[in-house]
């Protein structure tokens, strides 16, 4: 197992680099890069996510102001014009600036933003308590309420419990989360009814002069409503494909046997059928926690106002801000390898049978 581990942890290098060349290479196509959106505000434009008129060739890397790539730098000083692209680091060539990327990268040094004036690795150590606390609480309490309502669903399968809570699912399915969060803020956060929950970020102003126990407790206050609404909206998939799969289990052959032999229906649910069923419960975990940890959490964190990782990288590629941009995706990168190899090795516990290390040999 110790092999299997070294070689997948081995594997995370080249797999890292693959994406950054590819995201590298697709973002020297992109219109409105850095250059162009200072030359917009210099012009008296106010340039948004491809709002500048010209188009980067090669990353930025080529001016030309007399008939310039830079339609906007049109009667501007072409000693200003590179003087903005060495300040963006546009004046090299765009293998160059690949290999610095990567050779700082590997430092852990991930470079400066161009609009905020921060170093990146201080703007994600910032917005990552939101993340985490959005992603692990939410995929937490998902799990914890949809593996039990699974498993109940496909023991009572055509009961009316198994018909009522298929339709709270069908439901949840088809309302966005965001939707839910809109309906929890009218009904819960002093929009038209209740205000028992706070509207804006992770703590209370005066955070630090609580105890222990009152710094928990708000914390979770602050969390109950933007938790919920990712777990209303991410739940059903999750409960549906628990039934399923415990259905397909118990209508095998060696439940028929465990049950003939006089075991009790606990032993052979989970001392049988729960070690196979959770195998595919267990494959999912790796993109459910990487969905709700970045993607899923972008417009819930835009609602209830919580500066996260999702918004940050969200607004970062509107503004073209490449070191944030790359920063980010480095980090969901390695943190979705991480969480997928993670899931692989939870295979063992559930069914030590499995052992990936033979298979790869």
């Amino acid at each position: 197992m110790l092999a299997y581990i070294l070689r997948r942890l081995l594997l995370i290098i080249p797999t890292l680099f693959g994406i950054l060349l590819i995201n590298f290479l697709i973002i020297q196509a992109a219109p409105g890069g850095p250059v162009e959106q200072m030359i917009a505000k210099l012009e008296g434009f106010d340039s948004a996510a491809g709002g500048a008129t010209g188009r980067i060739s090669g990353g930025g890397a080529e001016v030309a102001v007399a008939g310039s790539n830079y339609r906007g730098a049109q009667g501007l000083d072409p000693e200003l014009v590179a003087e903005i692209e060495k300040m963006y680091g546009f004046d090299k060539p765009a293998p160059e600036r690949f290999w610095l990327m990567i050779k700082n990268y590997l430092h852990l040094d991930f470079g400066t933003s161009f609009f905020r004036d921060a170093r990146v690795t201080d703007l994600i150590l910032e917005k990552l308590p939101v993340s985490i606390s959005l992603g692990l609480w939410s995929t937490l309490i998902m799990y914890l309420v949809s593996i039990p309502m699974g498993i109940a669903k496909a023991v009572r399968h055509g009961s009316a419990f198994d018909v009522w809570t298929s339709s709270a699912i069908i439901v949840g399915y088809a309302i966005p989360a965001f939707l839910f969060a809109i309906l929890l803020i009218v009904l819960f956060a002093g929009g038209s009814y209740f205000d028992w929950f706070p509207l804006r970020g992770l703590t209370s102003n005066n955070f630090d002069e609580l105890s222990l126990g009152g710094k928990i407790l708000d914390y979770f206050w602050h969390l109950a409503l933007p938790v919920t609404a990712l777990v209303i909206g991410n739940f059903a998939t999750l409960t549906l494909l628990t039934k399923n799969s415990f259905l397909d289990e118990i209508n095998k052959q060696y439940v028929v046997t465990a049950r003939a032999k006089g075991l009790s229906e606990h032993r052979v649910l989970y001392g049988h059928v729960f070690r196979n069923a959770m195998l595919l419960i267990i494959a999912g975990f790796p993109s459910a926690f990487i969905g709700i940890f970045f993607t899923g959490s972008l417009l819930i964190e835009v609602i209830f106002s919580l500066d996260g990782l999702g918004l940050l990288s969200f607004e970062s590629a509107l503004n073209r801000d490449y070191p944030v941009v790359f920063g980010t995706l480095f980090i969901f990168t390695l943190l979705g390898l991480i969480v997928k190899l993670i899931g692989d090795l939870t295979y063992t516990l559930v069914d030590p049978r499995i052992d990936f290390e033979s298979r790869e040999g």
